[in-house]
């Protein structure tokens, strides 16, 4: 069992020392099912990427805006989201931490 909030606090911790303003931490990996803690602090990018078959972001803690061709969507604490199947950015609003549940091929 997984304290996804103690998770998410140690995370954004490790954020705020590392250059590059990110944390992870791969919880589960039953393939092809994958969970993953990720932390930004404010102002972060990660930049445009492909999305996996099936995903979703759970937002554990701060407001995360998703970027893509068409729609810009900012998730908050406990919004859950079904991760569109295009090309798109992630954002940190705030320090954000959320839950990445990935299915791939």
């Amino acid at each position: 069992m997984y304290d996804l909030y103690a998770i998410a606090e140690e995370h954004l911790v490790a954020a705020h020392r590392s250059e590059h303003g990110r944390s992870a931490n791969l919880l589960l990996r039953q393939q092809p099912l994958r969970q993953t803690v990720i932390a930004l602090t404010a102002g972060t990018k990660l930049d445009e990427h492909n999305a996996p078959p099936a995903a979703s972001l759970q937002v554990l803690r701060g407001v995360l805006k998703l970027r893509t061709a068409t729609e810009e969507i900012e998730l908050t604490n406990g919004d859950l989201y079904l991760v569109p199947q295009e090309r798109h950015s992630l954002v940190a609003v705030t320090d954000v931490a959320f839950l990445l549940t990935a299915v791939n091929d």
